[in-house]
């Protein structure tokens, strides 16, 4: 029977947010990976004696090496040839393996639930040999295409075990979904972009393009979130996992030769290695930057969705300052483009925390109670079982936090109102408002505003609330609101500054000399008390100071309750990212006919 999906079924239970870290500690090491959910062991459905499980052992070439991929088979019980199964295949996130609960969890999960399952730890990772290669389409991407042929029955295993009852759309080619999140979500599209025969994607919380997920500018993109210019090193996030890579030999030992660069780069691919030495440096010079966005990029969803033809149902988190909304929509808008099947919901968490009640814990295995995982049940049974009368659901669905269950929308939102910086530090809803003036504020040698701090996360320490520092930045707040406004999307802001000093400079030919600034939008209690929507804020390296630029702001999902304030909020530095070459003052001129101008893609109640 086909699971049609109906508002019932897909109707959240979820009412809640708590803040929880994803990543865990162990000792002093940044040891466990970033879950996909929670910390529990894995449950089910159903009980374990409806499946088995077989430890296998794969050697593939991969990356111009050969190497061994650790891997479980979960078989549902009264499959065989006569009776094939569809199958589902799954890898962790970055620094795990296939024994997380949340990995672990998906084989229990689906194996449950009448699916073959093939869960393996990625290449570097767990028993896995070869090197940690960013999930490259032409190293990672292969190495899965491998276990997709052994799920076709073209190869076996190590140890000669075939895989006979997994349903075939024509010989050698299975029906495989794949699914997981994070590191374990950008592989699902570097596999269906080399491998046509994956018939279904579910990435959860993963990025579309490394090069702005490590140093993200958004200033004016060229397209989606790349931009021509470097960015803003996020240098908590990047070298947190990096130490987390270089410490497998410590993490998850091994000494499996093809897990071995260099000493300079023990577990990466040389050219990820160079790209974090780049990033530390704080130099930017045109050729050395152009040759870092050029293998960014190459190892990301953003260079090769033109191949990816799998439907894919995009997940992505709300509470994350690793791999923001606005990747999500990217890769959204770029699959729909070029006419690949596509869908996306924004949930409540993501890499930094917000798990809500009764939302998707794949360690728990909680499909049916979960909005979230109803959503992916009815996506395979769609495209693995050919269940062509299942409703798959909206095309976007997004999680709100003032009220119970998934707001939904034929397209992700764009800004709907307009809002202009004033002289006198206001926000205002009409030009003919906006106060001529002009307002300064310089950055110091050392950071002086806060947003998240990533490490503090990482290892479940207190986090300090945001906060911005006397001087060192420029706010504009509204009225109080006289109705709340809900906001759904990206926010954009369109500037200009004055920064003669960053002027003389700009065109060095080192792009750390341009000016680099922060955009936020705070939610301004009446009390005064002031909440930065999921700790998010958007990186700028202005291209040219000359000229008025767009900020493209994270995408939130937040109700402004009515008497609270918008306040608008431009920063010189932030802790979690690399700053500004040197002093560098700034002054922002309004006047009626010429000022910065906010835009909120709102999707109720007003803003005056």
């Amino acid at each position: 029977m086909s699971r049609a999906v109906s508002g019932s079924r897909f109707r959240s239970r979820s009412k809640s947010l708590s803040r929880k870290p994803l990543a865990l500690v162990a000792g002093a090491a940044l040891a466990a990976p970033l879950a996909l959910a929670g910390t529990a062991q894995a449950g089910t459905a159903a009980a374990a004696s409806e499946y088995t499980v077989t430890a296998l052992k794969f050697t593939v070439s991969a990356g111009g090496r050969s190497c061994t991929v650790d891997a479980d088979l979960y078989r549902p019980a009264g499959a065989d040839a006569a009776h094939p199964v569809p199958a589902v295949l799954a890898t962790n996130g970055f620094g795990g393996s296939k024994s997380d609960g949340s990995t672990d969890g998906i084989g229990k999960a689906f194996a449950s639930r009448g699916y073959a399952g093939l869960v393996y730890s990625g290449l570097g990772f767990g028993k896995s040999g070869c090197l940690i290669s960013l999930d490259d389409p032409q190293t990672d991407g292969r190495a899965a295409a491998a276990l997709v042929d052994f799920l076709g029955g073209t190869r076996a295993a190590d140890d000669g075990t075939k895989a006979d009852f997994v349903t075939q759309d024509a010989p050698g080619d299975p029906t495989v979904g794949m699914i997981g999140g994070s590191y374990g979500g950008a592989i699902q599209m570097a596999t269906a972009a080399v491998d046509p025969r994956v018939d279904a994607l579910v990435p959860l919380i993963t990025w579309n393009d490394l090069a702005y997920a490590l140093a993200p500018n958004n200033a004016g993109p060229a397209t989606g979130v790349s931009s021509d210019t470097p960015g803003v090193f996020k240098w908590q996030w990047t070298n947190g996992f990096y130490l987390m890579g270089e410490g497998q030999t410590i993490l998850s030992p091994s000494l499996d030769p093809s897990r071995f660069g260099s000493l300079t780069c023990l577990h990466f691919a040389p050219q990820a290695c160079d790209t974090i030495r780049l990033l530390n440096s704080g130099r930017y010079p045109d050729d050395k930057s152009a040759a870092m966005l050029d293998y960014a990029r190459g190892v990301s969803p953003v260079s090769y969705l033109k191949r990816v033809k799998a439907p894919t149902l995009l997940i992505q988190g709300q509470a994350d300052s690793l791999f923001n909304l606005n990747e999500a929509t990217a890769t959204y808008r770029t699959l729909k483009e070029q006419g690949t099947t596509a869908k996306m919901i924004w949930q409540a968490w993501g890499h930094s925390g917000g798990q809500a009640e009764g939302e998707l814990d794949l360690a728990q295995g909680n499909l049916e109670s979960s909005y979230v995982g109803g959503r992916i049940l009815a996506w395979f049974d769609r495209y693995l079982r050919h269940e062509t009368r299942t409703d798959t659901g909206p095309e976007f669905a997004y999680y709100r936090d003032w009220q119970s269950g998934y707001g939904t929308a034929a397209a992700v939102p764009g800004p709907t109102r307009k809002m202009y910086l004033s002289g006198d530090g206001k926000l205002v809803d009409n030009r003919a408002k906006v106060a001529r003036g002009s307002r300064q504020y310089a950055n110091w040698p050392v950071p002086t505003s806060h947003s998240e701090s990533s490490l503090a996360g990482l290892i479940g320490l207190p986090d300090p609330k945001p906060y911005d520092t006397k001087g060192t930045y420029l706010g504009w707040s509204s009225d109080p609101l006289t109705s709340a406004v809900d906001v759904v999307g990206a926010p954009k802001a369109t500037l200009k500054v004055v920064s003669p000093k960053t002027e003389r400079v700009q065109n060095s030919g080192d792009a750390a000399d341009k000016l680099v600034l922060f955009a936020k939008v705070y939610d301004v209690a009446p009390d005064g008390s002031r909440t930065l929507v999921n700790r998010l804020v958007s990186p700028v390296r202005v291209p040219d100071v000359t000229r008025p630029f767009t900020v493209q702001l994270p995408g939130i999902v937040h109700r402004y309750e009515t008497g609270h304030r918008l306040e608008f909020v431009i920063a010189a530095s932030d802790t979690a990212y690399f700053g500004n070459r040197g002093i560098k003052p700034v002054t922002v001129v309004s006047a009626p006919e010429d000022t910065g101008v906010l835009e909120l893609p709102v999707v109720g109640g007003t803003a005056d």
